[in-house]
């Protein structure tokens, strides 16, 4: 490609609107995600097979999402020999692509499993108020780092990895109640298991959230924050 002084791979109009389109796209693909967790959270108190269709009729749609992110982000690469700070952008770009999709397999193993075992019936459990609590945190830090992709802003990266903290804690603790349900009474041994499918479920989803956020951070500043502690980053970026 012949570069100009005044176009460059990382300054021209083009390159920047095909990125813009890019980050959209996977703002687009984020959001029908976040309606299929909310759907398959609503699934479990109503097994209502036509929530359960919706919540599968996204996944189709992200599913080829994904697919059409990373073929245009390979074009990217391949047609404008991005510089390499672009070229991270665009790298960070196909991970999120990967972690949003991942997120909507977790809701949509959710409702399918809410369909097999009618789990509707079942939420006498004690731990119903947990599944429910769990389930809306981890979609509000889905909502919270796709709001922070489709801004490129990290100011609350370090906030919301405190509360995929509290995630984890909310599911050992799910998990130990359980145990102690099925030692306590073994005809509650289906339902606990479904349960422990539910919230395992979650807190991958949990997980996948923590992971655009950190995506997110390596676009915007170049930083990798996978594995740092979160003291670290709330020094690194505020918050």
């Amino acid at each position: 490609m012949i570069v100009t002084e005044t176009e460059t791979p990382h300054t021209s109009t083009e390159y920047d609107r095909r990125l813009d389109r890019a980050r959209r796209m996977l703002v687009e693909m984020g959001a029908r995600v976040c309606q299929q967790v909310a759907d398959a959270m609503d699934c479990l108190d109503s097994g209502d097979g036509a929530l359960i269709d919706r919540v599968l009729q996204h996944e189709a749609l992200i599913n080829r999402l994904e697919v059409e992110i990373d073929e245009f982000v390979g074009q990217i690469i391949a047609r404008r020999q991005p510089t390499a700070s672009d070229l991270r952008v665009l790298l960070a770009l196909a991970k999120l692509a990967v972690d949003i999709e991942r997120a909507g397999d977790e809701a949509k193993n959710i409702a399918l499993h809410a369909s097999r075992s009618r789990f509707g019936e079942r939420m006498a459990l004690p731990i119903h108020f947990e599944i429910r609590r769990m389930g809306w945190l981890v979609h509000d830090m889905l909502h919270e780092a796709l709001m922070s992709l489709e801004r490129m802003d990290v100011g609350h990266t370090a906030a919301l990895l405190r509360r995929d903290l509290e995630v984890d804690e909310m599911l050992g603790g799910a998990l130990h109640r359980l145990i102690a349900f099925m030692i306590d009474d073994p005809r509650t041994i289906s339902a606990c298991l479904d349960v422990v499918f539910i919230v395992r479920a979650l807190e991958r989803i949990g997980d996948h959230a923590k992971n655009v956020a950190e995506h997110v951070v390596y676009a915007v500043q170049g930083k990798d924050v996978r594995h740092v502690p979160i003291g670290e980053v709330e020094r690194e970026l505020g918050g």
